[in-house]
């Protein structure tokens, strides 16, 4: 069921797309929603798991969670922001931006390794945080004008990522074993994105109300599901 969800998440982002052809206005405000849910599992639910079910020092556990944040930095300068929702690319460009792809599907996987022991408040984090980014990345392919074998390759490329992380993770042992510290990392992972979703896309950093709305939607959500 967990590998099923983590599918239909990019299913559902992409055929959005293609049925609906949602505004931009929407996808931010959904952009919000998963990025203040994403948020507000990491810190209600992951960090007190780290923290307090585990005999490792609380110094190590920093560092790894910063570690995580200094990696998707860096990953993000490849991916040209496309975790948080943002294609910098030029969209007529005829080459397939690989590096930018082989940059979500490393985040993608990393997502699902926390998750292989079937954390249900992570897995629906997860879930929610893909669809947008499902339409944005479709909407990028398709506008592109890629070929639709070529789109329907990479999106299910994609749509395995998480999947695969959290199988592996589930067949290896040395993620049984470092749970802890890999955890950490993903958190610092999360704790970078979903800030990013929350806080860059305020234009002249005025208040909206609707996308306001949408992170308080989010926070009560992670709050009543805990």
């Amino acid at each position: 069921m967990m590998y099923i969800l983590l599918i239909l998440s990019v299913v559902l982002g992409s055929l959005a797309v293609v049925l609906f052809k949602p505004k931009n206005t929407f996808t931010r405000l959904l952009l919000s929603f998963s990025g203040a849910y994403l948020l507000s599992v990491t810190i209600l639910h992951l960090l007190p798991e780290v923290y307090q079910e585990t005999s490792t020092s609380t110094v190590k556990i920093g560092l790894f969670i910063l570690a995580g944040i200094l990696i998707q930095s860096v990953l993000e300068s490849f991916s040209k922001g496309a975790e948080h929702g943002h294609i910098h690319v030029h969209s007529e460009q005829h080459k397939f931006p690989l590096l930018l792809f082989i940059s979500l599907c490393i985040h993608a996987f990393s997502e699902g390794v926390p998750i292989y022991n079937g954390d249900a408040n992570l897995l629906w984090a997860i879930v929610v945080h893909k669809i947008p980014i499902a339409i944005v990345l479709t909407s990028f392919l398709i506008h592109s004008r890629y070929s639709k074998q070529t789109i329907l390759f990479f999106l299910g490329v994609f749509a395995l990522m998480s999947p695969l992380g959290a199988f592996v993770a589930n067949k290896v042992d040395v993620f049984s074993d470092y749970h802890t510290e890999i955890t950490a990392f993903i958190i610092g992972v999360f704790l970078h994105i979903s800030t990013i979703i929350l806080f860059e896309s305020s234009e002249n950093h005025t208040f909206n109300f609707k996308k306001f709305m949408a992170i308080l939607a989010g926070i009560l959500l992670t709050i009543f599901s805990l």
